[in-house]
């Protein structure tokens, strides 16, 4: 996958949150602010955007392109990201907002895209313990690579950079971001059909990390091939929480009932909840203060990505204190029924891929043992190396785009 993309980087916390209401409240509150320098103090400036930066819209995104200083106008109309692994959030869809919004992602992001996040390295986090630590029976095992159909914000949870590669090079699934040559070399080489989506479902299956950075083994043989394709659509099925690969469209992950988790005992409000959750093995149980939900398989609450486990984390960023008078601190005072569902629909994938980790050893056992494609090979069959050209964003021109202070987009 030649081109990859640097992680968004926002430059202030306030334009993301777990629904989208909050977001048009934060929005609403900045307006409210007559006083330019209350204006500021909440927008809280960076060297790269500040309210009198004027910017061009996002594709496929209306928004204002005067400062905001000037700004008047609706909320922009918030749109799911992921924002850390297996963490979809909303965020605010503004070039004035986001200090590296990356709009070369915005313009392929659509119901056919899918995007592999290569997390950068991270250290075991004291977090970690708190999960169990990796000796432990059942302990972590990384994922080498996070896979998303919403577009995804990049950075791992230890805040180290990774890059961010979409499947499509253009809208509408067209122009495949592999090296030029692969699919067709495979075609020839396995002796069946090989398309896009097979090679990222084999490198769902197939990943793992080397150094800094990811290997993905080609076998040639057609039957690994396939059992690993098939193995890789359940995980991108699974990272995806069923958006795409699933044996019918509206295929959604739940486990078998006796195993799926249930809210045991109610969930307390929002001042009496702890600010960690507790996991008990033996009930196999989460415990948010008083509140309980159960069962919890031990891979689930163990699960990590970059060193952190997910579960955790996922909880926290929703119950840290914000900063009082900020627009962080603007956020439902309860912790709502939706909240709820989306983390027993996590509890559930990452129980899941949990159970999809033996599968996924043998395959690696398998593939050790059967000839695979070498990086001569694929020098001759003039893969490799890319052509430069392959590394840079395609030219899109599908749909207009607004400028800074209304005017047209140079593109």
């Amino acid at each position: 996958m030649p081109w990859s993309v640097p992680p968004l980087r926002t430059g202030r916390s306030w334009v993301l949150a777990p629904d989208p209401g909050t977001l048009t409240a934060r929005w609403d509150r900045l307006l409210r602010s007559a006083d330019r320098a209350e204006r500021e103090r909440l927008f809280r400036p960076s060297r790269a955007r500040g309210l009198h930066t004027a910017l061009p819209q996002l594709p496929g995104h209306s928004a204002g392109t005067g400062p905001l200083a000037e700004e008047t106008g609706p909320c922009p109309e918030p749109v799911r990201v992921l924002h850390a692994p297996f963490d979809r959030q909303w965020l605010l869809p503004d070039q004035r907002l986001l200090d590296a919004a990356r709009p070369e992602l915005w313009r392929v992001a659509d119901e056919h895209q899918l995007f592999a996040v290569e997390p950068g390295p991270a250290p075991r986090s004291s977090a970690s313990a708190r999960a169990g630590g990796p000796d432990g029976p059942g302990g972590p095992e990384e994922e080498a690579l996070l896979f998303s159909a919403l577009l995804p914000e990049g950075r791992s949870p230890a805040g180290r950079p990774g890059r961010i590669r979409p499947l499509f090079r253009r809208p509408g699934g067209r122009e495949p971001n592999l090296a030029p040559g692969l699919t067709e070399l495979l075609t020839e080489r396995l002796g069946i059909p090989v398309g896009a989506v097979d090679v990222l479902a084999w490198t769902a299956a197939a990943a793992r990390p080397r150094g800094e950075g990811r290997s993905v083994p080609l076998p040639l043989s057609a039957g690994v091939w396939r059992d690993g394709v098939a193995l890789g659509r359940r995980v991108l099925w699974l990272h995806t929480f069923g958006a795409h690969c699933g044996e019918t469209p509206d295929a959604r992950p739940k486990l078998p009932g006796g195993r799926r988790p249930y809210v045991r005992a109610a969930l307390p409000g929002p001042h009496a909840l702890p600010a960690e959750p507790l996991y008990d093995p033996e009930e196999r149980a989460l415990l948010l203060g008083d509140g309980r939900i159960a069962p919890v398989p031990p891979a689930a609450w163990r699960f990590e990505a970059s060193g952190v486990p997910v579960l955790a984390q996922w909880y926290e960023r929703r119950t840290v204190p914000a900063e009082p008078g900020t627009l962080s601190a603007v956020r439902p005072a309860d912790w709502s029924p939706s909240l709820t569902s989306e983390l027993l629909e996590l509890i559930t994938v990452l129980a899941l891929l949990g159970e999809l980790r033996p599968e996924r050893r043998r395959l690696a056992e398998r593939l050790a043992s059967v000839p695979r494609l070498t990086a001569a090979e694929l020098r001759r069959g003039g893969v490799l190396p890319p052509p430069a050209s392959t590394r840079r964003p395609a030219s899109v021109l599908d749909r207009p785009e607004e400028g800074p202070n209304g005017q047209f987009a140079l593109l």
